[in-house]
């Protein structure tokens, strides 16, 4: 089975973003880029599902601009083994919305016909949650969401999926999309050999009119700006003394 893994170029979580001075919106002069952390869980879930021998093939997907290799030849160095990048922005100010992406990514499924879409359940930069539902309704498969686990038998794959009241677990119909939270494994660091292999390995380099999908943004953003401070916390003396601020000044009782 083919399993096909989207990746994100993002900023690095270790970074402390700012804001432009026109919020405009983040700053991404000289900043240090790398994958978004929960595309970088599921290509190391494809890569364990090949591991045990129910993947064949692993091909990862990226779609924006073209220093987006990188991020590519990083998931190469961890195991993929094949990619595909499709430029389809000129600048990396240009976030692609979550529906543009979606229709490239169904036009590479129908192209690659995988089994199984193993996607990050959202991007750190945007935090939309969105491709992964967007991209299943198109294709008309089945869809799993924040999966914490996963297995794969036969024809079908079992989930466990974090909701409100604890953890779900329901079973998909091959071929399905399914997206991944923080708690499904660790990542593994690429080695060196690995990242020296990864140079050899073949990556497509694809647009976006080649798929006949137009990028151009529908929402504008209109202002940007920085989450206001934390106050500084208070001492109580008593249980009563904390309930009555919890709901004269904080009226959250």
């Amino acid at each position: 089975m083919k399993v096909l893994v989207p990746v994100k170029r993002v900023i690095d979580y270790n970074v402390k973003v700012r804001v432009k001075a026109d919020q405009s919106g983040v700053d991404l002069a000289n900043v240090k880029m790398s994958m978004n952390p929960f595309d970088e869980i599921a290509v190391e879930e494809a890569i364990r599902l090949k591991e045990k021998g129910v993947v064949t093939e692993i091909v990862v997907v990226s779609i924006g601009v073209k220093q987006a290799q990188e991020t590519l030849r990083t998931a190469l160095a961890m195991g993929a083994d094949r990619a595909i990048l499709i430029e389809a922005a000129d600048t990396v100010q240009t976030d692609i919305e979550p529906l543009a992406v979606a229709k490239l990514l169904a036009a590479v499924v129908r192209e690659e016909a995988p089994g199984l879409v193993l996607c990050g359940k959202q991007a750190i930069d945007n935090d939309m949650n969105a491709t992964g539902q967007m991209l299943s309704a198109l294709l008309g498969w089945s869809q799993g969401t924040f999966a914490s686990a996963l297995a794969v038998a036969g024809e079908t794959a079992t989930i466990t999926r974090e909701v409100d009241g604890g953890l779900q677990t329901i079973s998909l119909k091959l071929p399905a999309v399914v997206t991944v939270d923080l708690r499904l494994n660790e990542p593994r660091y690429a080695s060196l050999p690995n990242i020296m292999k990864a140079k050899a390995k073949p990556m497509a380099m694809k647009t976006a009119a080649d798929y006949g999908v137009d990028v151009t943004p529908r929402l504008t953003v209109l202002k940007t700006v920085e989450p206001a401070g934390r106050k500084a916390g208070v001492k109580v003396a008593s249980v009563d003394e904390l309930v009555a601020k919890l709901k004269d000044e904080a009226g959250v009782i």
